[in-house]
């Protein structure tokens, strides 16, 4: 089947003719909120968390996105309207931007914050009224939540789903270059909501149904799970067989017209440790349960688990007790390249919990994470300089490029007890590090 697309540049006449509300200003809805504003729209953002209402009041977002702060500050005073309460707003349309979290007892979605922004949305809605869910969500949650709040308020309503795909460190980049998926209850609302998002990208794909556009992001972020799982499993084998897995990808990709292999490294963020068990959700519900989808997530899953056993073991391997070691862990957000301060779905909190009560220090550094976010995973907070400082071993969880640029063998030989014992999720250092005399060069799939 063809999807229609619109690539038809946008108009004065095609609106929105008042204000755009957007409920949830976290990485999604405040991309959104000021990529919208920059495109001179009015919007209303609405955001339950008071901390983060002052932050964006006073022009300082409480979250890093390359290029959000600078767009606040430069934004008309009147552009972008921060609240708790669509009260006395009469929205021209409303796009839900609430997180979806998987309930930590079962395993299973909790769609609380998802209904109450529902709710909300209901509320102020009229007949003129687009709602737009932009939240990730199993599949024939719009049409079962949703849905009948909104026809309790109006006969027709105007509903859309409308996916983030973005990537965290170029999410206003790829807002206005991506091609925006569009699912539509029926033609006007489809319409309604290409003439809204042709605000920010030239390009809408039009699907056949709001489970339509629903499963598009699940499949999107399940199978970049499935492609990285590939790459670890594959580090797994390599290791097993005694071979190089760095040397085997490079050898496979090289000059070959198919689909890279992944390199091996954690797969973490909010997104793809999520959303498999998403999709997994919504095909269980209809009777079938996706072992592929299940097993990528299983060997995902793994990595830190065997960061934590490879440490362990290269300590007793060096002849030092772990109980009297210090542990440098570097890279406390999901992931550095493009950088991030998101910790949700981070390895560290995993590796934190393998080795925190089993080493005498385990100190914590990243870039772009608080101390106080840090402390709150489980470490103690501490410059790069100090964290190498008598350190027994350096866990390098993320393949931020400074880590490449301040990290060389000199360095560690100066710093850390010797051998200075380097476990390195992502290989960032094998070039500079491996094979160098008074360093132990650790990395997953070199058998």
């Amino acid at each position: 089947m063809t999807h229609p697309t619109f690539p038809r540049p946008w108009t004065p006449a095609d609106g929105p003719d008042g204000p755009v509300a957007v409920i949830g200003l976290g990485y999604v809805g405040l991309t959104l909120a000021v990529s919208l504003a920059r495109a001179g729209v009015s919007v209303v953002g609405v955001e339950a968390d008071p901390k983060t209402r002052a932050a964006l009041r006073a022009g300082t977002p409480a979250l890093f996105e390359p290029g959000v702060d600078e767009l606040l500050r430069s934004l008309p005073a009147d552009r972008l309207t921060v609240t708790d309460t669509l009260a006395g707003v009469t929205p021209s349309a409303i796009v839900i931007c609430v997180g979806t979290p998987l309930d930590t007892g079962t395993g299973r979605p909790d769609l609380r914050h998802f209904t109450a922004a529902a709710e909300t949305a209901a509320a102020a809605t009229t007949a003129d009224t687009l709602v737009v869910v932009r939240s990730t969500v199993p599949v024939g949650t719009t049409r079962r939540v949703l849905l009948p709040l909104l026809r309790a308020r109006v006969d027709e309503p105007l509903l859309a789903f409308c996916p983030e795909r973005t990537i965290q460190g170029r999410a206003l980049a790829e807002l206005a270059s991506l091609p925006q998926v569009v699912g539509g209850l029926d033609d006007r609302s489809t319409d309604r909501a290409r003439r809204l998002f042709a605000r920010l990208t030239p390009e809408q794909v039009g699907t056949a149904d709001l489970e339509t556009a629903e499963l598009v992001k699940l499949a999107c972020n399940a199978h970049t799970d499935l492609l990285y799982g590939f790459g670890n499993e594959l580090a797994m084998i390599a290791e097993a067989v005694g071979v190089d897995a760095t040397e085997v990808i490079a050898a496979a990709n090289l000059n070959y017209p198919r689909p890279d292999l992944a390199r091996p490294g954690f797969v973490g963020g909010s997104c793809l440790t999520k959303d498999p068990y998403l999709l997994m959700y919504s095909a269980g519900t209809a009777g079938y349960h996706p072992p592929l989808v299940a097993a990528a997530r299983a060997v995902n899953e793994q990595v830190p688990h065997l960061v934590t056993e490879r440490v362990l073991k290269a300590l007793a391997a060096t002849g030092r007790v772990p109980a009297d070691a210090k542990v440098l862990v570097c890279g406390m957000a999901y992931k550095g390249r493009p950088e991030t301060d998101d910790v949700r779905g981070s390895a560290a909190t995993v590796v934190a919990d393998g080795l925190r009560e089993r080493v005498r220090l385990l100190a914590g550094h990243d870039y772009l994470v608080s101390d106080t976010v840090t402390a709150g995973l489980g470490y103690v907070p501490t410059s790069l300089a100090d964290g190498l400082a008598g350190a027994d071993a350096l866990v390098l969880l993320v393949d931020h490029p400074r880590y490449r640029a301040e990290i060389d063998a000199a360095l560690l030989r100066r710093t850390m007890n010797r051998p200075a014992l380097v476990v390195d999720v992502w290989g960032d250092l094998a070039s500079s590090l491996s094979g160098v005399a008074e360093v132990d060069y650790r990395g997953l799939g070199r058998g």
